[in-house]
């Protein structure tokens, strides 16, 4: 079965980013934009600005845990969307 990793950033003023894994992308977003998904998701609308497809659940947690803690790569991939929606 395939995972995901996920990176969510929230639409508004507040700009936030969220990662997190699952084998069902569209189930899951369809769940933080609908105040179900984890709790620090509620109350924003989420879009999707970056995915990664992995083998395994292991490998989902593992690449999960090291996106979540590296802020630089974080940043790197918020200011790459930035740039392809002000084009």
């Amino acid at each position: 079965m395939d995972y995901f990793v996920y990176m969510l950033k929230s639409l508004g003023k507040d700009s936030v980013t969220y990662v997190g894994y699952t084998n069902d992308l569209k189930k899951r977003i369809n769940l933080h934009n609908n105040n179900k998904g984890a709790k620090f998701t509620r109350g924003r609308k989420w879009k999707l600005i970056y995915k990664e497809k992995h083998g395994s659940k292991k490998e989902a947690i593992s690449r999960e845990y090291y996106i979540k803690n590296n802020r630089r790569f974080r940043n790197k991939i918020k200011n790459e969307y930035l740039s392809t929606i002000a084009l």
